[in-house]
């Protein structure tokens, strides 16, 4: 076969957007994939964002990834989650049609002029000289490329349980991938194991909604893609609530003994912030009741996934503890809920670039890092892909930081910390999520994306339009007055006070109790000027609003970010020998000999290193 620039291993989330991401760039590229109908397969709940991985789609799209896109021309149902706090807090989440999801992707894919495609399973990865040269497939095929980027999901060595039976499978209805974990811990790299698990499927059909609390989309969905925030989205589907109850909870208790995570069959770690239905039986066991999300799998399809009731009980277990839920009582299951447990990499053996340290031009990306989920697999697949380009072209490395985009808090998390669970990003996870907020990832990211060469120049184009007509509304809303009879009386309807004189119109924006929007049907000459902006309107509202409320604690933040950054900047030298140091704690200069860390920043960020191990490395360096 000829010979690539770039191999992906894997066509699911992470493998997607690196093999686009290269391939976009400018590199020739290779996915290998064992089924090429299952591209970007949505294996657990179908749906995309949520909190805290809203914020890594919005930056997916802002940077020129594909997810945000994918997302937007399958979503059923959006809703805009924690409305009630903080615009840092918003997270937007898009139910989605699952085949067509993965339709969409394997579409746009398909349509990238480098990218090429083979269906087949890597079983080794070539190695000279301590680089990376290619991959060996079940086949036989030997295929030669200038760098590898693993992103194997859960198919390494996978096994799956449902009660006392075994799988082996990366998920079910699909074949394990074995050997490639095998080789890399002979080469040197640390191999754990890990779990997850994913409920029944059920059959709407037996399904009585009359008894389950509706919950509609947003009346105005909005979109993920900043391409698309013009767009509306069609009729939207709804989700629907049930809940568990004593009777429930009485028969999984009876079938504990044979679930696997109980009985001494899984010894691997899971997830703490996605357990399976028998774990929050035992950890809550004063919980009369848990909350279940009923979401359709697509608009075509009665089939319907239950999201919070995660198990690998027995199926007779799992029939009857289901038909025990009000509206479930005639339920019938298509497919029963499972664990899987599978291998992944520590990946403090990565650098921040997702390069490996032990093997040259050989990247990991997704689960194979010991993360869950869709977006936190994407984020870094497309930052493997770039990075993998930028290395072959001998350009400077891709790397963002904490106080740029969730994306960097992810990757400087698990190289830096490493994870002892499978790592699943929340917004308390990020020191300036105020900075980091799901509307403004175009206005941090984009430029990043254009000057690299994936973002579009339709993209760049929309996003210096929409902050220039932002702008100009601030800089209008701060030089325009408004009269006490002009507003008085909806100051007091709205519930703040009223005016003595005159003043600007920002000044009443940054009160909590107004509105731009508000603002706006009562002001005329607002209402003139606001009109001008054009299919923008609504987007460059909220982003003033939020940059004139939030101005304070934004500068702060900022204020904050740039001091602590300032530690990046002391590097750290690749050869410093820790050993020689003899100042520092035990534990850590063995962390920081594990590590390697670049700079004094990153070292601080490693569990173990103390303060005072920085003061003495700072001195050390002579700072």
């Amino acid at each position: 076969m000829e010979e690539y620039d770039v191999i992906v291993v894997g066509a699911g989330h992470a493998g997607s957007e690196a093999a686009a991401a290269s391939a976009s760039l400018g590199s020739k590229v290779l996915l290998i994939t064992m089924d090429m109908t299952k591209i970007a397969q949505m294996s657990c709940n179908p749906a995309m964002g949520g909190i805290a991985k809203g914020q890594i789609l919005r930056e997916i799209d802002a940077l020129g990834g594909l997810s945000g896109l994918v997302t937007d021309e399958s979503t059923i149902q959006f809703r805009m989650l924690n409305k009630s706090k903080g615009p840092a807090m918003w997270s937007p989440r898009a139910q989605c049609d699952r085949i067509k999801f993965s339709a969409v992707w394997r579409s746009k894919l398909e349509r990238i002029k480098n990218l090429g495609f083979w269906q087949d399973t890597v079983v080794e990865v070539i190695i000279e000289k301590n680089r990376v040269v290619g991959v060996k497939t079940k086949l036989g095929i030997e295929i030669k490329g200038k760098a590898v980027i693993l992103t194997t999901g859960t198919f390494m060595n996978g096994l799956l349980h449902v009660g006392k039976s075994k799988i082996i499978g990366g998920r079910a209805g699909d074949p394990s991938s074995i050997g490639l974990s095998d080789q890399l811990g002979r080469e040197g790299f640390k191999v754990g194991r890990m779990k997850t698990g994913t409920p029944a499927r059920v059959d709407g059909r037996t399904v009585n909604f009359s008894k389950l609390i509706e919950q509609k989309g947003d009346e105005n969905p909005g979109t993920f893609s900043y391409l698309n925030f013009n767009k509306k989205q069609k009729k939207q589907l709804s989700c629907f609530i049930a809940h568990t109850d004593p009777n429930v909870h009485s028969t999984i208790k009876k079938g504990i003994g044979e679930s696997p995570l109980f009985n001494g069959t899984i010894l691997s770690i899971g997830p703490r912030y996605c357990p399976s239905i028998e774990d929050k039986i035992v950890t809550f066991s004063d919980k009369e009741k848990h909350q279940l999300f009923l979401e359709p799998e697509g608009e075509k399809t009665v089939e319907y996934y239950i999201n919070g009731f995660a198990s690998s009980l027995p199926l007779n277990i799992q029939y009857e503890a289901l038909r025990k839920i009000k509206g479930f009582e005639n339920v019938k299951i298509f497919r029963p809920g499972y664990a899987i447990e599978y291998d992944y990499f520590d990946p403090t053996q990565l650098y921040h670039t997702l390069e490996t340290k032990i093997i040259g031009n050989l990247y990991f990306a997704g689960q194979v890092n010991g993360t869950t989920g869709y977006e936190e697999a994407a984020a870094q697949g497309l930052m493997a892909g770039i990075n993998a380009y930028m290395k072959l072209e001998r350009k400077k490395e891709f790397i963002l930081s904490r106080d740029e985009a969730y994306i960097g808090v992810l990757i400087d998390d698990l190289v830096t910390k490493g994870v002892d669970e499978p790592y699943r990003m929340f917004t308390s996870r990020a020191e300036y999520r105020i900075l980091l907020r799901q509307d403004n990832a175009d206005n941090r990211l984009t430029d990043k994306g254009y000057k690299i060469g994936l973002a579009t120049k339709e993209r760049y184009e929309l996003f210096r339009r929409k902050y220039k007509l932002r702008d100009e509304l601030i800089s209008f809303l701060k030089e325009k007055s408004v009269k006490p009879g002009d507003i008085n009386d909806k100051l007091d309807y709205w519930g703040t006070s009223k005016i003595k004189h005159s003043i600007r119109i920002i000044e009443i924006i940054k009160r909590p109790e107004i509105r731009l929007r508000n603002l706006i049907k009562e002001l005329r000459s607002l209402e003139e000027n606001v009109n001008k902006l054009g299919n923008l309107k609504d987007e460059i509202i909220e982003s003033a609003e939020i940059d004139i409320k939030y101005s304070g604690y934004i500068e702060r933040e900022r204020l904050i970010a740039d001091k602590i950054k300032r530690l990046e900047n002391i590097k750290l030298r690749k050869e410093l020998n820790y050993d020689e140091i003899l100042s520092l704690s035990t534990e850590g200069r063995q962390k920081l000999k594990k590590i390697n860390p670049k700079t004094i920043g990153q070292a601080s960020r490693i569990s173990g290193v103390s303060p005072s191990d920085i003061s003495v490395l700072l001195i050390y360096l002579g700072r």
